[in-house]
């Protein structure tokens, strides 16, 4: 006898309420174990592999790969046996917010293997995932067809989620792309290079035959995932805070002479040591005379919540969208620390894992757009923070120095534009351009850090 045991898609991360099925990783039929990995499912903030929490042999699938499932509908029914077995008492199987007891893989639910939650198997009682002639797991039995050979199990392809959006997005069937990345993962350019050769194989449109999407004057392309919740938030912040932005123009030369200095040192060897990290501990610093920039708009309880720490963001454009994961605590980090952060944050961000966590509960963001040759723009504020910076490309300028004697020059310089974007409601006038002229005087002689 076969009990059906439902699993709920959970919220996995804070608040979410939908999320869309991006490849299943298990058919019907299957077995699975605890904690197995069953499903690959793109919220509003990442994507994210979700586990079993339960061991048998799969029953249903609920949603297809492409569809959008909302948080709390079936996902998938596991089916485990429980005939020949004591009468153990099983907890069951709750929407995801409501098992608080439980040690959680993800937000909101799952068993982890050992928790001491699974039933006990009698002694010489075979596993549940072994169909027996006694205890049947199968799925609903089918007739068997003499003349069909049993397919061959198939092992999931190994791709990160960036490039199965892209084999998706081409049209490319992944599971036949030939891997050349390393440990056989398939790349970006291995998914480009199977388009390619499919476009090459395929017949030329015959005259007077509609137009495929290729050929069409428009594209549509679904509202969905990170571009629906960056476009919802950033509505949502625009039209709710009132934005204000100043603008500061910096020489750094200084600075980009102490970037110098630092990646020669011994403990820096390892790093890449950017033009970013001394801004990031700039602001840090100069968070220090101006914490108002460092707190939120509490709207129901009609309250402005300072923040004692600072886990700052920092805006990656990735190929699902705009996304801003946050370095916790940034402000008890050394400088080491913080360059190493930096590092695990671009990497992750550029491999398509970050995780929904990482990205919540950010206080200040900065938006680094000089990498694209921008000087400098307009940020809109992340959402439930009160300011964020952005920095532009560091050139070098003609510039007008003065020595000592009071003599002044024109030499070329290393220049960049900063712009500070903050809510009005939480900084005024004076607080918002104290920030930006201590964070604009670290960057020009970071020596001022020293007082």
């Amino acid at each position: 006898m076969s009990k059906e045991q439902v699993f709920l898609l959970p919220d996995v991360g804070e608040g979410l309420t939908e999320a869309e099925i991006l490849q299943w990783a298990v058919q019907v039929g299957d077995s699975v174990e605890i904690n197995q990995v069953i499903v690959e499912v793109e919220t509003a903030k990442a994507a994210v592999e979700l586990p079993s929490p339960y061991a048998g042999v799969v029953g249903t699938l609920h949603a297809k790969e492409g569809e959008t499932l909302p948080v709390g509908k079936p996902l998938i029914t596991v089916l485990s046996d429980v005939s020949g077995t004591p009468d153990v008492t099983e907890p069951p199987a709750t929407d995801a917010a409501s098992a608080p007891d439980r040690e959680a893989l993800l937000v909101g639910y799952g068993p982890q293997e050992g928790s001491g939650r699974r039933r006990r198997r009698r002694p010489g009682v075979p596993p549940t995932n072994q169909p027996t002639a006694s205890t049947p797991l199968q799925a609903p039995a089918v007739a068997p067809a003499p003349e069909a050979a049993p397919a061959p199990a198939t092992e999931r392809t190994a791709a990160k989620p960036p490039v199965r959006k892209l084999a998706k997005d081409l049209g490319v069937d992944i599971t036949v792309v030939t891997p050349t990345g390393p440990g056989a993962t398939v790349t970006r350019d291995d998914v480009r290079r199977a388009a390619e050769a499919e476009l090459v194989a395929a017949e030329p449109p015959k005259l007077g035959t509609p137009e495929t999407p290729e050929t069409a004057a428009e594209t549509r392309i679904p509202i969905r995932g990170v571009r629906k919740h960056t476009a919802a938030a950033m509505v949502a912040s625009a039209f709710t805070a009132p934005h204000v932005t100043e603008f500061m123009t910096v020489d750094v030369t200084a600075t980009m002479r102490l970037r110098d200095t630092v990646a020669t040192r011994r403990e820096f060897r390892d790093l890449r040591v950017t033009p970013l990290l001394f801004v990031a501990r700039a602001l840090l610093l100069a968070l220090r005379n101006t914490p108002e920039a460092n707190a939120s708009w509490d709207e129901p309880a009609q309250e402005i919540v300072l923040k004692h720490y600072v886990n700052l963001g920092i805006a990656a454009a990735t190929g699902r969208g705009l996304i801003v994961p946050n370095i916790k605590h940034a402000d008890r980090m050394s400088l080491r620390e913080l360059a190493e952060a930096l590092a695990a944050l671009t990497s992750t961000a550029r491999d398509g894992r970050t995780t929904p966590q990482s990205m919540m509960d950010g206080t200040i963001t900065i938006t680094n757009v000089g990498v694209f040759g921008v000087d400098t723009g307009t940020p809109i504020l992340n959402p439930g923070e009160a300011a964020i910076l952005a920095v532009g490309a560091i050139r070098r300028t003609p510039w007008v120095v003065t020595d000592a004697s009071g003599t002044e020059t024109i030499e070329p310089r290393w220049v960049t534009q900063l712009a500070l974007s903050f809510d009005h409601r939480l900084v005024d006038g004076q607080q918002g351009s104290q920030l930006l002229a201590d964070l604009g005087a670290f960057l020009h002689d970071p020596g001022l850090a020293m007082l």
